[in-house]
């Protein structure tokens, strides 16, 4: 197998995989939106028992039934602005159920700002209290006035909800945002001024609906689902299709970790502090809804006194230089794969060119450079091994014509000729082998990295993530792949010759669809392979020819 079937085989490999993952995701059938009426009737769900204290409360088992629930619509949620970012409170229960990420755009109408909680999705941060009488995400606080927003001058604003409990418990629930951040710090404030003492626990917990966000490439998997992360089990995904099963594929129990919904680009994860026992949970709440979330124990409280729960919410983009610093694991939801020990690497390398040239595209293609001279070498076989196949094609194709279908005879005569003129026919194949982990990490660095997501190169080219709008580059890399074709041995066999040529053709439809800054790298790494190519076939023609003289 010559170095131009073997990059085939790959590319085809590698496409069917794409293909298959997209057919996965396309599968499941698509929920329609779910009306007001079933929106007012979503369920409350049941952590499981938080066996982590033995001192929980009896009523630990469930989230107690709330009483008489407000009308949606009768309430005004308390709207919360900083400079990242914009969210809705809503008094009933004090959910998060709007989050409008004001630095970055929708995936559709870059006009809007992207939202990544809302009520298309039922996608919402809830949280309460287990425990008899206790109120939880069902329950009404009383709330602040709206609009809530982060003064001038200082770094943080919180908006805090007030709400009874059994006879003389008083509970507050306290947001808190931060100037530059898209963390929230969720807590409850606990004083009890009973004659008993008071056992609780705390849920906070992310729910949504099965669907991917909107925009999504199908010819390119991105994983939309639960996931967590904790010492015991590292970093494990648990996609909605295991919740209707009901798998928990994690230990329930730790003191460390974290647990969040993943989508393209974007995160949601509930933070507990260090060393704080949690028990996490997922599962399936009604028909294609989701819950993902963590139960954190609360000493008994004696009468008198009072306590304070709490946990940190991220919400926000998957920037990778920062999700290290808010938790361990969490910046695994950038997901390379099977390759992130290459992949991380090399966005690292991306990541300092961008910082030098200011420009996402200029970065790749500098990229695209340096990972050309590292495989120098390699590459340099690989064509040299081509370059001495195209010299000797013309005898190779006598030797077929002499001896026809004599399939023994032909092979004898032409690994004579290759020891005559000391070729390796598959000296080219190594290099090639050895170089596609790098290509294949790369092509998931810039289909994860959210820092490209709508960053522009120049002129037509606006969002590097997303398809090219007139479809230049993949015009130009169809036409670099043929280059490259033509450069490359004709193969003996005509059926394989025709095959060869149509290849271009078609994988260079499927870059018609890819990001356009996918489409650059393999634009870029073509025209340099052509050019290493060509100069080392003109060195080797040039050496055959004065050798004849």
């Amino acid at each position: 197998m010559d170095t131009q079937r073997l990059i085939l085989f790959f590319v085809f490999s590698f496409s069917l995989l794409l293909l298959w993952e997209a057919w996965q995701k396309e599968a499941r059938p698509p929920a329609t939106a779910p009306s007001p009426s079933q929106q007012a009737a979503t369920p409350t769900p049941s952590p499981p028992t938080a066996a982590v204290s033995s001192a929980a409360p009896k009523g630990a088992e469930a989230v107690p039934a709330p009483g008489a629930v407000t009308v949606p619509g009768a309430r005004q949620a308390v709207r919360v602005a900083t400079d990242t970012l914009r969210a809705d409170i809503d008094p009933l229960g004090g959910d998060i159920t709007y989050l409008e990420l004001l630095q970055h755009k929708d995936t559709l109408d870059k006009d809007k700002n992207f939202v990544l909680f809302g009520p298309e999705y039922r996608y919402a941060a809830q949280s309460g209290l287990i425990g008899i009488g206790l109120p939880n995400h069902k329950t009404l606080y009383a709330a602040p006035p709206s609009p809530v927003s982060l003064p001038a001058g200082k770094d943080s604003v919180s908006v805090r909800l007030e709400a009874s409990g059994p006879e003389g418990v008083k509970v507050a629930k306290v947001l808190t945002f931060h100037r530059g951040s898209y963390l929230i710090d969720v807590a409850y404030e606990i004083a009890n001024g009973s004659g008993a003492p008071l056992a609780a626990h705390a849920y906070f917990q992310l729910t949504r609906d099965g669907r991917s966000p909107p925009g999504d490439n199908a010819m390119m998997y991105t994983y939309t689902g639960a996931a967590l992360y904790s010492e015991q089990d590292k970093y494990v995904k648990v996609a909605f299709g295991d919740m209707d099963k009901g798998k928990t594929p994690y230990a329930k129990m730790a003191d460390n970790g974290w647990i969040g919904m993943v989508q393209h680009y974007f995160v949601s994860a509930l933070v507990p502090p260090v060393k704080q026992p949690r028990e996490f949970f997922t599962r399936r709440l009604a028909e294609n809804f989701y819950s993902a979330g963590v139960i954190l124990p609360l000493a008994a409280i004696a009468p008198g006194q009072a306590a304070k729960v709490s946990t940190a919410l991220y919400a926000g983009p998957q920037e990778q230089d920062k999700l290290n610093a808010i938790a361990p694991g969490l910046e695994h939801v950038v997901d390379y794969g099977w390759l992130t020990v290459i992949a991380a690497p090399l966005f690292w390398v991306l990541q300092m060119f961008y910082g030098l040239v200011g420009n996402w595209g200029v970065a790749i293609i500098l990229l695209t450079v340096v990972i050309k001279l590292i495989f120098f070498p390699l590459s340099a076989a690989s064509y040299r091994s081509m370059a001495k196949m195209k010299v000797v094609t013309p005898r190779l194709m006598k030797l077929r014509e002499q001896y026809g279908d004599d399939r023994t005879k032909l092979n004898q005569a032409m690994m004579e000729l290759y020891k005559t003129e000391k070729i390796n026919p598959l000296g080219g194949c190594l290099p090639i082998v050895v170089q596609i982990p790098v290509f294949i990490a790369l092509y998931w660095v810039l289909l994860a990295a959210v820092e490209l997501r709508h960053a522009p190169f120049y002129l037509w080219i606006t969002d590097l993530s997303a398809a090219d709008p007139w479809y230049v580059l993949p015009a130009l890399m169809m036409a670099s792949m043929l280059v490259q074709t033509k450069m490359n041995p004709t193969p003996p066999d005509p059926v394989q010759a025709k095959v060869m040529m149509i290849m271009p053709f078609a994988f260079g439809v499927m870059f018609f669809f890819f990001p356009a800054g996918l489409v650059l790298y393999w634009f870029v790494n073509n025209i340099l392979s052509i050019l290493q190519q060509w100069q080392i076939t003109r060195m080797i023609e040039g050496t055959k020819a004065a050798a004849r003289r």
